[in-house]
């Protein structure tokens, strides 16, 4: 925001509390960290987690892949309607992509609604609230191009131990399902320099984790040309001293390159560990999908993969009943996955995303027979990953200690972390003091499909910068915390593998 913009934004008072609602993609929450910094720049204090809209301001940040997408918004923001008359003074934003979309819509149908504004301007949240509120009039807003890079923004990041860090924005591929390159625009390269320096300060803070964003993340480098910006990267990250771990999020086949697997293999700090979206294993199917590759390609990249990296888990997303797939496109797919082997597949039911060819393409698929197709795809994937779960049994690994990530945990007594190939584990609780941030040694000794367990003793804790700083945070926030206000507990978190409910980019990667 410019210092002109800053100007016109309100002093608010420390009581004034805001909620972030995030729909979507690792984009979207990259998105809504900034959006948390900058209200918490202009003076709010974030409510408490369990408020549900009952703050001075809720914001939306939405999705707009889905097809029931804007009705999922409209349900949301009517339930919020009563309380709003109740709270004098209580604004509503909508931002993300369906706002970018739909635009003067959203106020026609929600006419209580005091800002709209888009992916390219997240920026202007608090110069607009507070233009809403003087001239007591619907604020929409919506830039055609991006006006700040997000990473430039304030940020109130979810994790004190891990980050995520934006290296570009927008999408330069035309894959017929996907309605993100309309939404968010060309892609847009970060300087390296940039990059690298916002991750040292990062480590700073006391972050040793960082997942590298981006839409066609491993296309980074198409503005100047060099196809091999992105390894170059993954190899300077490895320079940088107390940057344990490095992930990154989503790649593209079409962008894959040896450099890229080279560099994987020979930067400790740049974790085995790969989400790659093959969308379908039919050709006919890709083709149509507009997709660059084919499934020899595809597989031909996993096999380079785990001939350089043996331990590497790697993780992909699916769509099923594609409009046209037919029962031998199907078939194909089953028999990519069995190829694949992946760790894990985010499997989806095609879904009509208005805005794209995909959605009025003829053969559109009925319900039934996606559903069928849907459920012998997860089932044979369950069995998969419970088979690659398997051979972690009896390895010796470093966890990064987690936080929120178990559920059972407080029954169990266990506590959790993430593997360097990002597998969940929950391992005993030791006796000593062991903080989120923190990297514990332990052995595997039981695999589930979708976790591992260690149920032994901890074999070594090592205390970490980054634990210190989640301690930190913690302290700092129990000392200060006024009334209604919840810091230092992340429900996002660090970066991890995406919920099955949502893919990493959208589905379109």
């Amino acid at each position: 925001m410019s210092s002109s913009d800053r100007s016109q934004a309100v002093d608010v008072q420390e009581s004034k509390t805001y909620e972030v609602r995030t729909y979507g993609c690792q984009m979207n929450v990259h998105d809504s960290e900034r959006l948390s910094g900058l209200l918490e720049d202009a003076g709010y204090v974030r409510a408490p987690k369990d408020a549900d809209g009952d703050a001075d301001v809720v914001v939306f940040n939405t999705c707009a892949v889905r097809e029931n997408a804007d009705n999922r918004l409209y349900g949301n923001l009517g339930r919020l309607a009563p309380m709003k008359t109740k709270r004098p003074g209580m604004q509503i934003a909508v931002g993300g992509c369906l706002a970018q979309k739909d635009r003067d819509t959203i106020v026609k149908r929600a006419p209580w609604v005091d800002v709209v504004f888009g992916t390219h301007n997240i920026g202007k949240l608090p110069v607009l609230l507070e233009r809403a509120r003087v001239q007591e009039e619907a604020q929409v807003e919506i830039a055609e191009s991006l006006e700040a890079f997000p990473s430039t923004l304030p940020t109130r990041r979810e994790s004190a131990y891990a980050a995520w860090v934006s290296i570009s924005v927008g999408c330069n591929n035309t894959c017929t399902f996907c309605i993100v390159p309309a939404l968010r625009g060309k892609e847009k390269d970060r300087r390296t320099g940039d990059i690298l320096a916002e991750i040292e300060a990062l480590v700073g803070e006391g972050v040793s984790e960082i997942t590298l964003l981006g839409q066609n993340v491993n296309a980074y480098g198409s503005d100047i040309g060099d196809r091999e910006a992105f390894s170059k990267l993954l190899r300077a990250c490895g320079r940088i001293e107390g940057l344990e771990r490095v992930r990154f999020t989503s790649p593209h086949p079409r962008d894959f390159t040896d450099d890229v697997i080279a560099a994987m293999a020979e930067t400790p700090n740049v974790m085995p560990q790969l989400h790659m979206p093959m969308q379908s294993g039919s050709d006919t199917v890709l083709k149509a999908m507009r997709r660059s590759y084919r499934q020899e390609r595809y597989l031909g990249i996993i096999e380079k993969v785990r001939a350089g990296i043996p331990h590497a888990a790697i993780t992909t997303d699916i769509i099923v009943g594609f409009p046209g797939e037919t029962e031998e496109d199907f078939e194909q797919t089953l028999h990519a996955v069995r190829e694949a082997r992946f760790a894990q597949a985010f499997t989806f039911q095609y879904s009509k995303r208005p805005g794209t060819p995909a959605a009025t393409m003829e053969g559109q698929i009925p319900k039934k027979v996606v559903q069928e197709r849907y459920e012998r795809l997860v089932a044979l994937q369950e069995e998969i990953s419970w088979d690659e779960n398997k051979k972690q049994v009896g390895r010796t690994l470093e966890l990064m200690v987690a936080e929120g990530e178990g559920r059972k945990d407080g029954a169990t007594h266990r506590l959790s972390g993430r593997a360097p190939d990002n597998r969940l584990v929950h391992f005993t609780k030791p006796d000593e003091d062991v903080r989120p941030g923190d990297v514990v040694t332990v052995e595997i000794t039981y695999a589930a499909p979708h976790h591992l367990l260690a149920e032994g003793a901890v074999l070594n804790v090592r205390r970490t910068r980054a634990g210190d700083a989640w301690e930190k945070r913690n302290a700092a926030a129990a000392a200060a915390k006024p009334a209604g206000v919840m810091l230092g507990l992340p429900k996002i978190g660090a970066p991890e593998p995406l919920p099955v409910a949502a893919s990493s980019g959208c589905g379109c990667d």
